[in-house]
Formats: structure tokens, sequence, C-alpha cells
């Protein structure tokens, strides 16, 4: 006697019911039309559907080990299910072990059921109804740079969610098994990820700006000043008569980009900040109105 329904999950007739479970999940993730486009996914998802409808529950799996594919007219499940075109394997399953078998299944195979039942396929077809769930999360901006884990709370649990480097406002991520659940699979949480707004940077693409405060002295004469960036502190070369937003690069500094793993840059952008004339030497202050030049140079 062919006992398809268990090839189908690709499982022992012995099976025990969490054997089967897993199979199931394990199949139905693999063929989900969402994630599988290959041709042919989402006929093999309806069938390994309707198998695990019949070997999860204990009285139709009852009926299917006595008397097999014979339910089906003789022919295996696969060929049983594709004969189907598009008709409703979920209702059409349902008619077979609802009600008992009472001789239908092995008397008049299926070319006789199928007389009974034909006028009623529907057109929607047997699948599991949508189980992910779509949530907003924000995040800080220096975690969407460097990567790390942000803690969520969803449906009253707390996890921890891994934020890759370099994500950006607006991307999506994918946490598995965390949606709704329904015959024992579980759906995925869809979040929709805001960056939060940084005091200090800005983002250009995979480019980072921030503006650093320079000396006035520094700025015409040159020197060095130390500079926290989001990976560590550097010592920043400044060259004499450096103007008022002028913009210094520190290459590799900025967000990783996600695809190619490419670093982009850090443009500093310099700030000189002005000495208020009571904080000056008077001999100084009384130099510089004498000499400074009162016109644009």
């Amino acid at each position: 006697m062919s006992n398809s329904l268990y090839e189908t999950l690709g499982v022992s007739k012995n099976a025990s019911s969490d054997e089967i479970k897993k199979a199931y999940r394990r199949l139905a993730r693999k063929y989900h039309p969402d994630i599988n486009k290959e041709a042919g996914a989402e006929d093999k998802f309806k069938e390994i559907n309707a198998a695990y409808e019949i070997l999860s529950d204990e009285k139709k799996r009852s009926q299917y080990d006595q008397y097999g594919d014979s339910m089906f007219g003789g022919q295996n499940f696969h060929d049983f299910a594709s004969s189907q075109g598009g008709a409703n394997l979920d209702e059409i399953l349902r008619s077979i072990f609802g009600g008992g078998m009472g001789g239908a299944g092995m008397g008049s195979g299926f070319g006789g059921f199928s007389s009974s039942f034909g006028g009623g396929f529907g057109g929607g077809g047997f699948g599991m109804p949508d189980l992910d769930v779509n949530a907003r999360i924000t995040i800080p901006f220096n975690v969407a740079i460097l990567g790390g884990k942000h803690s969520v709370n969803y449906n009253n649990q707390n996890f921890d969610v891994k934020i890759p480097a370099g994500i950006k406002d607006g991307e999506k991520l994918r946490i598995r098994d965390k949606g709704k659940s329904y015959q024992g699979q579980r759906g995925d949480l869809l979040l929709n990820v805001e960056v939060a707004n940084s005091p200090e940077y800005e983002r250009e693409g995979n480019d980072l700006v921030k503006t650093i405060d320079i000396p006035l002295k520094i700025a015409l004469f040159g020197g060095k000043v130390k500079v926290d960036t989001l990976y560590k502190e550097i010592t920043l070369k400044i060259k004499e008569d450096t103007k008022n937003n002028q913009k210094f690069r520190v290459k590799e500094y900025g967000a990783v980009d996600r695809k190619s793993q490419i670093k982009g840059d850090l443009y500093l952008k310099a700030n000189i900040i002005l000495p208020s004339v009571a904080s000056l030497d008077s001999d100084l202050v009384e130099l510089m109105q004498e000499k400074l030049p009162q016109e644009i140079i």
C-alpha cells in the first residue's frame, strides 16, 4: 500500500507527531512563496500543507494509515494534488476525511468523488494565512553605523535584535519566528527601521560629516587637535591658514556599505573659535588694532 503523504513530508510511516511537525516546518519555510520564487514552489507548498493537515490530525492519520493512497483513487498524493489544478485542496481533503470513510474512498475511487465535488472547487486555493507581522523600530545613530544589539519589546516579549552595521533609515529587518502562529508554524516579525538623528553627525550616503571646533591660533599657524570619532579617538593635523567650514577627509571612518562591505569616509568640518577680546593680552589687543587689515584680503 502506497503511503505518499509520508513521502511528501519526508518522514517514515512510524514518525512521531513531533517528527512530522519538524519536517513540516522545515519544508514549509523552504517552499513558502514569499521565500522561494522557483517554478513549482507554490504547488509544493500547498502539497506540504495538505499532507500536514492530514498527518497532524490523529483521526485523519488513522484513516489514511488504514486505506493509504486508495483514498486518492490509487494515485500517489503528488499526482493527485497536481491533477486538481487550481482547485482548493483544503476543501477537497476536508471532504474526504471530515465525514469518515463510509467505504466511499475504497469503492468509488477518485473518479466518482470528482463528479460529486467538481462544482464546489474554490478559486482561493489551499494556503497558509499571512503570519508575518509589521512593526517599527527606532535605533540609535551609532548602532546603525557600527552595528550591534538593540532591545525590542513586542507582544509582551523582550528580546535582542542584531543590527547589521551600516543599516539605513527605511530599511527592513526580518526576525524569524516572532510573528503570528498557525498549525504549528510561526511567521516572522518585519521591522521597519527608523534611525534616530545624531547631535554630532550627518549621514550622506555612506559618508559622515561632523563639525569640530578649532582654536584660532591653530587655524592660523597650524597644529594638531584630538577628535572623537565613532570608531576611536584620532589626532588631526591642521594646516596653517585653515578657513572656517573647511573640510578634512578621514578615509574609511564612515558607514559600511552592506553590499560591498566598503566603508565610506568621515568629513570633519572646521568651526574656528574666535577668542573674546577681554581674554586677550592688552598688548596683543593694541598690536592687533594697529596691524590687522581693515579690508578683506
